[in-house]
């Protein structure tokens, strides 16, 4: 698929998806604490988001109709989001926060990888080089050395790395034509319908006890809801795997924003990999503008 936006606009806006699901994990965190369910938090903000876009569909009189295959693909994409979902935090739940995200932001090799396998040809020589030394950023970035390591929650959170990249992969492949507003509401419905029913027959929905568990239930809705539908329109159109790297840059931004808004310490070693990822993502923006 050739580019239709600009490689320095692309990269420039991924960075904002990048801090906005940041910033969605920094109000989900203040959810969680104050007695949200991961399964509540998950299931309310695919709804809220799907059922936004309907309404912004309704008004732009974008036409629902599409035909079944289509729709039929729609649906195995929303499966993947809702697996993705369900990995990562079952990840978490075994093994420190880091390592999780460590071993999930191995997506966008994976996405290069099955990008090629499937016909795109090799990554560009800068993915060669710019993906591996985001990894080290990251392992730098969010001190995992020392950290206990599960193996099932090595394999939990490589299972949503695998799941993240072949949606981003299926959505470039399957729905390039659909309109992104449309294409986003028929994932995050059904990843909403799936977890409403997963959580239904577990008895695992709880929501907040506390006012300030239902601002962040709120915000953790609107920032997800932005930062994925921006993410499904933005990348297809940048016309590479090789760009996915930029969304690395989310656990830097919760590392700046812990330190701004919780109060967090940054150690240098930490500094110098949140510089080491920025510097990968720079590499990538500058060889993909020439």
């Amino acid at each position: 698929m050739n580019a239709i936006l600009s490689p320095r606009i692309g990269v420039l806006a991924l960075l904002a998806i990048a801090t906005t699901f940041g910033s969605n994990h920094i109000a989900a965190r203040v959810a969680f604490d104050h007695g949200t369910s991961v399964t509540a938090a998950v299931a309310i903000r695919s709804g809220f988001t799907a059922l936004f876009l309907l309404v912004l569909l309704r008004i732009a009189r974008v036409p629902l109709g599409l035909p079944r295959a289509t729709l039929t693909r729609a649906f195995a994409i929303g499966l993947l989001v809702a697996l993705q979902s369900f990995c990562l935090y079952s990840a978490v739940a075994l093994m420190p926060v880091a390592l999780a995200l460590l071993a999930f932001n191995t997506f966008p090799i994976l996405l290069a990888l099955l990008s090629w396998a499937t016909g795109a040809g090799p990554p560009r020589g800068v993915a060669v080089i710019a993906m591996p030394l985001a990894l080290i950023g990251l392992a730098l970035a969010l001190d995992v050395f020392g950290k206990p390591v599960s193996p099932p929650g090595i394999a939990w959170a490589f299972g949503a790395a695998v799941s993240f990249a072949l949606t981003l992969l299926l959505i470039a492949r399957w729905l390039n034509n659909v309109d992104g507003r449309l294409r986003t509401f028929l994932t995050m419905s059904v990843t909403a319908t799936v977890v409403f029913a997963a959580g239904f027959v577990a008895d695992a929905f709880a929501l907040p006890r506390a006012p300030a568990g239902w601002l962040g239930l709120a915000l953790l809705t609107i920032f997800y809801g932005a930062a994925i539908t921006s993410l499904f329109i933005v990348l297809p159109l940048l016309g590479s795997a090789t760009y996915a790297v930029v969304l690395n840059f989310e656990p830097i931004a919760v590392l700046f924003l812990a330190w701004m808004i919780l109060g967090q310490s940054i150690s240098p070693l930490q500094m110098a990999g949140a510089f080491l990822v920025i510097g990968a993502i720079t590499l990538t923006a500058i060889r993909g503008a020439r």
